[in-house]
């Protein structure tokens, strides 16, 4: 049940989608429509505005309210939690000279990974995984980030999120983040992005795991359509982690004046870190391929050993039906049926026969 639900779940995020994607047909290109799920009711931002003396946190009710953060020498990172408020998206294109196709982009839920250098800031798409422990599977959700000389502004779909871990750093001053610039800063919520895909992998192992002994042990209809899922999710995953290994060796080449020389040894390490994600989803969708070939062949041999016996059954009863059909016809001029023996020796013929073939067949190790 809970496997339909899921795929029935997931053809309704695709339909509405698409229904979203042809609403906006026709518009003129750079036209402000969230294509997507709504997953907020209020559109939140978040400005964290810090330099290696000074933090400031503050939740700001328009995006007005963070001009003053961004013209101080320091870096300020604007974060919105919500797509559907396309009010906000244009004020935040005139203040900071946003393309609105990029603005598009952002509000366009079915984006894939991407980068683009603009010159005066860079857009980096990427999606941000979790594992819904309750449902047990994979969500994921879109992540813009707008890299800029010293600011970051990431656009999330809803609340909640793995840059806890950054903004615990931001706040006590921990490590290099509070003297770096702000393409540090894009770094590390890719980095906190990228390293939530090794939790990610490490429950789908479990699950692997799990689905390996139940295979082996005592397989179920049930069990390789769970199989299927996984499958599917990591086809999933793998779409999502590809393109971002485009994206970190993009930056991590250095072509743009907005990331600086101290930063790309770090993103050297990221471009590791997703190639050990990417062989991970490579060796797990392989083991998977394994395994259903392992219950395809282990289903193949119960049928062919079923089969194999009830074909010597048949054959046994085949001369057996044989004698039983000539003197069950109803015949009057058939001799036999007048002796006094010819039922008992008809049966023994037939007893002699069945042993005979039965011996005969374990001779030759088909039995």
């Amino acid at each position: 049940m809970s496997t339909d639900r899921n795929e029935h779940t997931l053809f309704q995020k695709i339909n509405n989608l698409v229904k979203k994607r042809r609403s906006a047909l026709g518009q003129v290109p750079g036209t402000l429509i969230h294509v997507g799920e709504r997953k907020v009711q209020k559109v939140k931002l978040t400005v964290i505005d810090f330099d290696e003396k000074n933090y400031t946190e503050e939740v700001i009710g328009s995006v007005e309210q963070c001009y003053p953060y961004i013209s101080r020498p320091t870096v300020t990172w604007l974060n919105i939690d919500g797509l559907h408020d396309t009010v906000i998206f244009q004020e935040l294109g005139e203040h900071f000279n946003i393309h609105p196709l990029v603005l598009e982009d952002i509000l366009t839920t079915d984006q894939r990974p991407k980068f683009e250098d603009l010159e005066n800031y860079l857009l980096i798409v990427v999606k941000m995984i979790s594992y819904n422990e309750r449902d047990d599977r994979i969500e994921q959700e879109q992540v813009s980030l707008l890299l800029g000389p010293s600011f970051v502004i990431s656009v999330q779909e809803k609340e909640g999120d793995v840059f806890n871990v950054v903004r615990d750093r931001i706040k006590k001053g921990k490590g290099r983040i509070r003297k770096l610039g702000a393409d540090y800063l894009a770094y590390s919520l890719i980095d906190a992005i990228v390293d939530n895909y090794f939790i990610v992998m490490e429950k789908l192992g479990e699950r692997l795991e799990l689905l390996e002994d139940e295979l082996l042990e005592n397989p179920t209809a049930s069990t390789s359509q769970l199989l299927h899922v996984l499958k599917r999710e990591l086809i999933y995953l793998r779409r999502s982690v590809w393109p971002l290994r485009e994206i970190v060796g993009a930056l991590e080449r250095g072509d743009s004046r907005l990331v600086n020389k101290t930063t790309i040894i770090f993103l050297r390490d990221l471009y590791d870190h997703t190639i050990q994600v990417i062989d991970t989803v490579e060796i797990y969708r392989e083991t998977i391929a394994g395994i259903l070939d392992a219950y395809l062949s282990s289903l193949s041999n119960r049928m062919n050993s079923t089969m194999k016996v009830l074909t010597i059954i048949a054959t046994i009863f085949i001369p057996l039906t044989f004698i039983a059909g000539i003197y069950g016809m109803n015949f009057n001029y058939m001799p036999e049926l007048h002796w006094r023996w010819s039922y008992p020796v008809v049966w023994g013929v037939m007893v002699c026969i069945g042993i005979f073939m039965v011996v005969f067949f374990k001779r030759k190790k088909w039995l």
